[in-house]
């Protein structure tokens, strides 16, 4: 079993001690984001896994657009030891309980 937890059981806004990492692909990130988030496309992660360790993070809500590649991540890093949980219902809960969000390029945030 992932561990998962819903939007609206996250406190708005998220404790600093919390890292975001997205595991969206390139396109999708631009697009809209989580102000702050370490992005690392999910087949990266991998081979970068160095700059999730990096952070050292206390605990990580782990993001993708619905939550599926992010559940995939969130069971990898917690075979690794890692305290992670992945976010039901992905950016697209994010976005639809009125989170905010950052875009690339100075556009209106949007989740593709």
């Amino acid at each position: 079993m992932v561990p998962s937890v819903e939007i609206d059981a996250l406190p708005d806004p998220l404790p600093d001690d919390v890292l975001v990492l997205d595991v969206r692909e390139d396109d999708e990130w631009a697009a809209g984001h989580i102000n702050g988030a370490l992005h690392i496309p999910l087949m990266e992660l991998p081979a970068r896994l160095g700059e999730f360790t990096a952070r050292e993070p206390a605990q990580t809500l782990v993001v993708c657009k619905a939550g599926g590649r992010s559940a995939r991540a969130t069971a990898y890093l917690a075979q690794q030891g890692w305290d992670v949980v992945n976010l039901i219902d992905g950016m697209m809960g994010w976005e639809r309980a009125g989170r905010k969000m950052v875009a690339d390029g100075g556009q209106a945030p949007v989740v593709l």
